[in-house]
């Protein structure tokens, strides 16, 4: 399969598990249901598994931290997306949404595997992993690592991935939006955001993610298997400071420049570190590319579809 023509499309009839079926993983599902693939999703959420049915996939409501689920997944999948969020909860969320998650999908696949089908993974991680602060560049090459007791979740979690038995990818992603997500348009109107004016904010919409997840599907197709996991960063390709997107967005939006406080947001206990994320990896070797290069093309759309 050529990488650079990975799409749903490609996968067409292909059975797709996506365990952690939210906002992202939701994303994911519906666009494969058009594009004739089978879904089986995992939700906790009662009104977004009703929703994924109404969609035609079938839906386990259930924690992907137990093994509850595993008798209801058929050994019959082709792809596997984990795409998890802590849904709250600080440490014991994170540890149960990610770490406690990965180990249980690689229970499952232990299972299905004495049958020899084991499916690629990709599992969807953060660029919250790496430390690095002061404005650098940060590639797949640059070390992850920190104190808080997340990160170290997030990064255990990778480990367990990598230990996959088959082809196995993890996608760290940039800060998220897209559709829905108005928090910091929220913050821009109330006249104070959270953090540093200086900062750099790496961002990723939504729907470039799901393209990144098809073309990383489509790499790991044609991999050997073994090696460990695959590791690639999304974000788009604005480098651009929290100022920048916060003044743009304040002269859209027709309000004051907000004042920064300098503080963590909500549920944060640090602000996040100035780094630039290099997504130039999966641009070369994913053939993908963020369809929103900057905030300007994802938030007019956001602004758009708020009005």
């Amino acid at each position: 399969m050529n990488m650079n023509e990975s799409g749903p499309t490609s996968f067409r009839g292909k059975h797709l598990a996506v365990l952690g079926a939210g906002y992202v993983g939701g994303a994911l599902a519906r666009q494969a249901l058009v594009a004739g693939l089978r879904v089986t999703a995992l939700t906790r959420n009662a009104e977004t598994a009703a929703e994924l049915r109404t969609a035609g996939a079938a839906v386990i409501v259930g924690e992907i931290g137990n093994a509850a689920w595993w008798p209801e997944l058929a050994g019959d999948v082709d792809l596997v997306a984990v795409t998890v969020a802590a849904g709250g909860g600080g440490v014991d969320g994170y540890r149960r949404s990610y770490v406690e998650g990965l180990r249980s999908v690689s229970g499952w696949v232990r299972g299905i595997a004495a049958a020899g089908r084991v499916p690629p993974l990709i599992y969807t991680s953060s660029t919250s992993v790496y430390p690095q602060d002061g404005g650098v560049r940060v590639t797949e090459t640059d070390p992850a690592g920190g104190a808080a007791e997340t990160t170290q979740a997030l990064i255990e979690a990778e480990r367990v991935a990598a230990a996959w038995p088959g082809a196995a990818t993890v996608l760290r992603l940039a800060g998220i939006y897209g559709p829905g997500r108005t928090h910091l348009l929220e913050q821009v109107r109330s006249g104070e955001v959270a953090g540093r004016e200086e900062m750099h904010l790496n961002l990723i919409h939504r729907d470039d993610i799901v393209a990144g997840l098809w073309a990383a599907f489509g790499e790991a197709a044609g991999r050997p298997v073994g090696g460990g996991a695959k590791i690639f960063n999304l974000a788009d390709e604005g480098e651009a400071t929290k100022g920048e997107v916060v003044a743009w967005l304040a002269k859209r939006l027709g309000v004051e420049m907000p004042r920064f406080t300098g503080q963590p947001a909500g549920g944060r206990r640090a602000v996040t570190p100035d780094r630039i994320v290099d997504a130039a990896r999966a641009r070369k070797e994913l053939g993908w590319r963020a369809a929103k290069r900057t905030f300007r093309e994802g938030y007019a759309e956001v602004l758009a579809a708020a009005d």
